[in-house]
């Protein structure tokens, strides 16, 4: 049954390329035409395949359906929040996890920091978006034209000495986060405070949140912060993962039970 379910999943990788012939598809699977044809039969009842007038199969309207409904279900505080909580117990600092919705970028979690001095954000509430360090990942994400139309019409207010001055100046720091996968507000918002920050992104590769880790001078330096890029990258991965699903299941050892619900 498990080489059955497997062969016939098999098939959707395949017709994700393009329409696929009957001998196509029992090429790809190793196997005889009439065994392939008897999973495509299968597959078409269930809406996950179509067969065209020239006898060719793609991806069903389904299957298409069933996708778009899973990631509109898809909540990705729900899914990323154990993973921020891990962190900041890791690092002890304050772990923000934020959204880019209609021109604004939006902090939708945060998980506060064990030390006294803590930062003031809440949730809901938009970022400064040409300086913070979650904003220039989930920006650096949009095509080209949408960046520089974006960066022309927003304001470059000059919070510190190191705060973004102009449009050419974000454009170019937009370019270098979207290089380099990771980004930084090192003083930009407040002096006071340092940002590292990673991007969580979805089953087609795009940006859809970004997180970060934020502390103040007293606590740590920029130096001591940028230490903890590589485990901020990690748990962002790890979000990316089961967002996706591709994370792959755990089995249970052989022999044990799961506890009940």
């Amino acid at each position: 049954m498990s080489q059955t379910v497997d062969r016939a999943l098999s098939i959707l990788p395949l017709l994700a390329e393009g329409p696929a012939d009957l001998g196509q598809v029992a090429d790809r699977l190793g196997v005889h035409k009439s065994t392939a044809l008897r999973l495509l039969r299968t597959l078409h009842e269930h809406g996950m395949v179509y067969r065209q007038s020239d006898q060719r199969y793609r991806l069903g309207a389904r299957l298409i359906a069933l996708a778009q409904e899973a990631m509109e279900n898809l909540d990705i505080r729900e899914i990323a929040h154990p993973h921020l909580v891990r962190l900041n117990e890791q690092c002890g600092h304050t772990v923000h996890l934020a959204v880019y919705e209609e021109d604004e970028v939006l902090y939708i979690d945060k998980v506060e920091s064990r030390y006294p001095v803590r930062m003031y954000s809440r949730i809901g509430k938009p970022v400064a978006i040409t300086v913070a360090a979650v904003a220039k990942l989930l920006l650096a994400d949009l095509p080209a034209a949408e960046r520089r139309t974006l960066a022309d019409k927003l304001d470059y207010p000059m919070y510190t000495s190191r705060s973004t001055p102009n449009a050419p100046a974000f454009l170019r720091e937009l370019e270098k986060v979207r290089e380099q996968g990771w980004a930084t507000d090192l003083g930009g918002h407040e002096e006071s405070i340092n940002c590292v920050a990673a991007p969580i992104r979805g089953a087609d590769g795009r940006v859809v949140a970004a997180m970060s880790v934020s502390a103040p001078n007293v606590v740590v330096t920029a130096d001591e912060l940028l230490t903890l890029l590589p485990l901020v990258r990690r748990t962002a991965d790890a979000i990316s993962g089961e967002y996706s699903g591709r994370t792959p299941i755990k089995e249970a050892p052989q022999g044990s039970q799961e506890a009940p619900s």
